[in-house]
């Protein structure tokens, strides 16, 4: 197994920590696969009453998916490897949200994009004094994935959509309220919690330790959010134009640094996975967005600017969110139809 995560039974617990901290522990294929394999394996272990997921360092409990392969491939012509990749990485993520085992999750630092779909599908969710949760994927070209469309379409009001077009962070209390968390517990106490989880096998034990968490941001924020997002891509555009708040014009500076494609096609995709409401549904729905992402989006452009040259200017197709059609959203929601998502079989390897 990688030296980059570490799986193994301890007491009751399945025990699944990432160790990857120089690099934020980002999430690479083989972790991926690794952290599906073991969910297989303790589905039907008596030994195994719950899983517990956690992190190495201080600074990140996954800061996203490792793109550098993901980069070399698209960048050579080769789609296929992203495709079976992002195919294999979302039916991990599916595993994790509907396991018929307690999942708790213990989320330090930064949890970002393909942190936030091993993390935050869990049954109990912790968060800390240093969590800093986020779906910044439109600013590289990608849209929220990873399940998190439909997180964000279960966001109370209009939060999903400027979190998922913003890229805002959110601190633990903000987390719990968008609802990509349930627990604040003091990162002090955790050590105790994985004792008595592993000794007990009982995930009461989260909720036992919990506190309140600081307050965030967004609950005073939302009625403006609520009122900024709720029309359609050109009203949203529209509202934060005419709207001359320090809010405003911040939100509307942060949605101008993403890619505009990425923004109206995760506008569109957070609607459809909050009326979809289910995982599956939402993670197909994610899926035929970055199976076209590299080929056909601004995901190769956005990696360059953000991670190789790391110029921080990326030419994007598209000079605006109100350049982008909604023939430019149809073409990369559109169905997919024989090589669409399949959550049954394992596709590496596979054609795409």
């Amino acid at each position: 197994m990688s030296d980059d995560i570490h799986i193994r039974k301890l007491g009751r617990a399945g025990r699944i920590t990432l160790d990857r901290p120089k690099a934020l522990n980002a999430l690479t294929y083989e972790m991926c696969l690794a952290i599906e394999a073991a969910l297989d394996g303790w589905r039907g272990d008596p030994e195994v009453a719950l899983i517990v997921i956690d992190a190495v360092g201080e600074r990140a409990f996954c800061a996203g998916g490792d793109i550098q392969e993901l980069y070399d491939t698209a960048s050579a012509g080769d789609f296929a490897y992203g495709r079976r990749f992002w195919a294999d990485e979302y039916r991990m993520n599916a595993k994790l949200a509907e396991y018929p085992k307690p999942v708790v999750a213990l989320m330090q630092g930064f949890t970002m994009g393909g942190g936030v779909g091993v993390g935050c599908h869990a049954s109990h969710r912790v968060v800390c004094e240093s969590s800093q949760v986020a779906m910044p994927e439109v600013g590289i070209g990608l849209v929220p994935d990873v399940g998190g469309s439909l997180l964000l379409g279960r966001a109370p009001g209009r939060l999903g959509e400027y979190l998922g077009t913003t890229a805002a962070r959110m601190g633990p209390g903000d987390a719990i309220l968008a609802g990509f968390a349930d627990h604040y517990i003091a990162q002090e106490h955790w050590l105790d919690l994985i004792a008595m989880l592993e000794q007990t096998g009982d995930a009461g034990a989260v909720t036992h330790l919990a506190a309140p968490p600081p307050e965030g941001t967004l609950a005073s924020q939302k009625a403006e959010i609520d009122h900024l997002f709720s029309g359609s891509r050109a009203e949203i555009v529209a509202s934060l134009e005419e709207d001359d708040s320090t809010f405003a014009q911040g939100t509307l500076k942060a949605i101008r640094r993403n890619s505009p494609l990425s923004v109206a096609c995760a506008i569109d995709l957070i609607r459809l996975s909050r009326a979809a409401g289910t995982i599956r549904a939402a993670l197909g729905l994610e899926y035929r967005f970055t199976y076209r992402s590299a080929e056909f989006g601004d995901f190769v452009e956005g990696i360059r600017a953000a991670i190789i040259d790391k110029d921080r200017n990326p030419r994007w197709q598209h000079a605006r969110l109100e350049d982008v059609t909604d023939a430019d959203v149809g073409r990369m929601l559109a169905e997919l139809g024989d090589t669409a998502l399949s959550l049954e079989a394992h596709q590496m390897g596979e054609s795409t």
